[in-house]
């Protein structure tokens, strides 16, 4: 069973064991707007938590996408290359990468969707 933690920049990881899809809160999603593209790391590739891994593209703006935990690109959502709306339709179901997390003790510093919530109500 997977667990999803959420990070103050909207984006979530939901682990199972040492892996994290990551992508971006229905919060981000409905901020942003209709999104047009989607930039993504390669596979192979590092994330550092923080740090900025890609970006998305709506009508309306550009916003960073910044990595909620640190460890290797193991597979991207290559669905949003052809179609980044996915993420308007369902940001939860259609997760951006997927992360084989190097330090397990980064997800502490992350919210549960409750504490996520209440951060958003306060925005």
């Amino acid at each position: 069973m997977s667990k999803i933690y959420y990070s103050e920049t909207h984006e979530y990881v939901s682990v199972d064991g040492n892996v994290g899809l990551v992508g971006i809160s229905d919060y981000a999603q409905k901020a942003l707007g209709n999104v047009v593209y989607v930039d993504m790391p390669e596979v192979g590739d590092d994330v550092e938590a923080g740090e900025d891994f890609g970006a998305v593209e709506s009508v309306k703006a550009a916003s960073d996408l910044i990595a909620p935990v640190s460890g290797a690109v193991v597979e991207i959502n290559e669905l949003l290359i052809d179609n980044p709306r996915l993420l308007n339709e369902d940001p939860m179901a259609n997760w951006i990468i997927k992360v084989e997390l190097s330090d397990l003790s980064e997800l502490d510093t992350l919210m549960s969707a409750e504490a996520y919530a209440e951060f958003c109500a306060k925005a």
